[in-house]
């Protein structure tokens, strides 16, 4: 293998100087000309290298050479260059299409791996193949073309999980060492659960998987024990898909390898483990949070998959309708109060308080959060983990949170009575404070608070409004089709055909596309129930939910069911998506 220019000076030499020095100290071009470049770059904001290669002082390939070794990396020409078979072989179609990189060399003895990429901006690909594959990485930088060229040749015909399932199930010796690692009641044998675990095709199969995942904006992926199987599934817009099964004694040694990539402890099968892995794919940050739970059939692995290219956080990109969008930005710029967002897990309740942090995120307001988990970093937001083994608790955060002056505060969940009591006190002292709970509906979350032991004179003192949310299914706009829904269908919603005389409903037949499903895509429904003066004397009275509901409804509350209705008719989504996210109002 040879490499070009930078091979006959040493990169220590070159890494970190100035481009125009680099290139003259590399031979491609003069002193005197990068002189004369500098001179014109005075007077045109024009990258150096650019202005050396309009001039005829340099080739584009010289100054690819030059910014390689300006960051310390070799120059590779792949021209005639072919990549070795078990190079080829150590490194899957998926991956290699999705870092854009090409394998040049690979020691199966040591693990060392050597590749060509595109350009020095392409870094993060290194210590993401580093944690994926668990190999000693090291990068040189090649053409473009010459890169593309060596993928479309070797890498057209992508393998899929099926294929890597299928070789694993032949494959009788690495199903003797997972079987030697024993687990369970047996003792655990580490060396063979880490071989296990460091296997090339464990690493493969678990690389497309995750890829595939991602590719397919699944929110979590799923790894389970049972008796006489081990599943692999992943959720797509809320619902659970099956992929092909590897053999089940290959279980331990999958779930060990995510173990070694969040840095968790592979010795340990007894307690519940939590981690985080965190990649960049296709150019955009992925972090994937790891929960590892014992069951009777070995560890339940999940991963959440927290895509921060896959989500708006524009407060008007959302799905919140104009009045409700007006609405719910009235109730965030008011200096202090406790505005509540509410539903079930995964229905998009920490997307909407994003939202509206990125909203009054400026350089007149200090915003503190204390979540569990910090799921994206935002920039402008002091954000705090909490951490139960510290001790580091919603309320202690809370308590330091009132020392730190803030005029925004996020909590990320309301669990008990302690932590309501601390957000009251913190509204009553002049700050906004933006929350979630575990409630049906929004007027059910006032309920919820006085269960907890909030006194409702407290409740009628800061709450200022609540958004209960739900995320339905849209239809696939490659099969989208219009139909006649059934009378059985329209009584699942509490209609009537004479009801709907003149709306138009949607569904969809199935494609590839949406995997025959007939959907691609999620889009939320809210519901928004403003505080006022009649409806803090009901909660002064103890009312019940539905005396609260009325009159918020009075007041112009659109339910879930009705905001349902109308994506229905606007042909967003289904009556099935509506019927199995809310409830008919009593």
């Amino acid at each position: 293998m040879t490499q070009a220019g930078a091979n006959a000076v040493d990169l220590q030499e070159t890494k970190g100087r100035k481009l125009g020095r680099v290139l003259a100290k590399l031979g491609k071009t003069t002193r005197e000309r990068v002189h004369e470049a500098l001179e014109i770059q005075k007077t045109r904001k024009v990258q150096i290298g650019q202005l050396l290669v309009e001039l005829g002082y340099c080739s584009l390939r010289d100054v690819q050479e030059g910014l390689a070794a300006q960051a310390g990396l070799g120059f590779m020409d792949l021209e005639k260059f072919e990549l070795p078979k078990e190079a080829v072989e150590a490194i899957s179609a998926e991956t290699v299409q999705a870092y854009q990189v090409v394998p040049v060399a690979y020691n199966p003895t040591s693990k060392r791996l050597r590749i060509a990429m595109k350009g020095v901006d392409n870094f993060r690909a290194v210590d993401d193949l580093k944690l994926l594959m668990g190999f000693n990485v090291e990068a040189v930088v090649a053409e473009p073309g010459q890169v593309d060229a060596l993928i479309k040749k070797h890498y057209s015909k992508r393998e899929t999980v099926t294929d890597v399932v299928s070789e694993l199930a032949k494959d009788d010796r690495l199903k003797n060492l997972a079987k030697q690692a024993g687990g369970g009641d047996k003792s655990i044998d580490l060396d063979a659960i880490a071989g296990a675990a460091n296997d090339n095709k464990v690493i493969k199969l678990l690389n497309l998987v995750l890829l595939q995942a991602i590719k397919d904006r699944a929110s979590d992926i799923h790894f389970e024990p049972f008796e006489d199987e081990f599943k692999m599934r992943y959720r797509i817009d809320g619902v659970l898909y099956e992929m092909v099964p590897p053999p089940k004694e290959l279980g331990p040694a999958i779930t060990s390898r995510v173990k070694v990539m969040a840095k968790l402890d592979i010795a340990e099968r007894r307690l519940p483990q939590d981690g985080r892995v965190e990649l960049t794919v296709g150019g955009s940050p992925v972090d994937l949070r790891v929960s590892v739970l014992p069951t009777m059939h070995g560890e339940s692995v999940v991963m959440r998959v927290l895509d921060r290219s896959n989500v708006s956080l524009a407060l008007d990109r959302i799905g919140l309708r104009e009045d409700d969008l007006a609405t719910f930005r009235r109730l965030i710029s008011k200096p202090n109060g406790i505005v509540l967002v509410t539903g079930p897990t995964g229905s998009g309740k920490t997307t909407t308080l994003y939202a509206a942090l990125q909203e009054l995120n400026d350089i007149e307001t200090k915003v503190l959060t204390a979540e569990d988990p910090v799921e994206y970093d935002i920039d402008g937001l002091c954000q705090c983990q909490v951490n139960v083994e510290t001790e580091t608790t919603f309320a202690r955060l809370l308590r330091s949170f009132l020392r730190q002056d803030p005029d925004v505060i996020l909590v990320g969940e309301i669990r008990d009575l302690e932590t309501a009591q601390i957000s009251i006190q913190a509204s009553l002292t002049g700050h906004l404070v933006l929350s979630t709970l575990h409630t049906n509906d929004a007027p059910s979350s006032i309920i919820r608070l006085v269960d907890l032991g909030v006194e409702p004179f407290l409740l009628t003192a800061t709450m200022e409004g609540i958004v209960a949310q739900r995320l339905c299914r849209t239809i696939c706009a490659g099969c989208k089709v219009e139909y006649t829904p059934t009378e059985e269908e329209l009584m699942e919603l509490a209609l009537k055909p004479e009801n709907v005389g003149g709306k138009r409903f949607f569904r969809g037949k199935g494609c590839e596309r949406c995997y025959g499903s007939g959907y691609k895509g999620r889009m939320a429904i809210f519901e928004l129930m403003g505080i006022d003066d009649t409806m803090r004397d009901l909660i002064m009275n103890r009312a019940s939910t539905n005396l609260l509901r009325a009159h918020a409804r009075k007041q112009g509350m659109r339910t879930l069911r009705e905001c349902g209705l109308l994506a229905i008719y606007e042909g967003q989504t289904t009556i099935d998506e509506v019927v199995r996210e809310t409830i008919a109002e009593e």
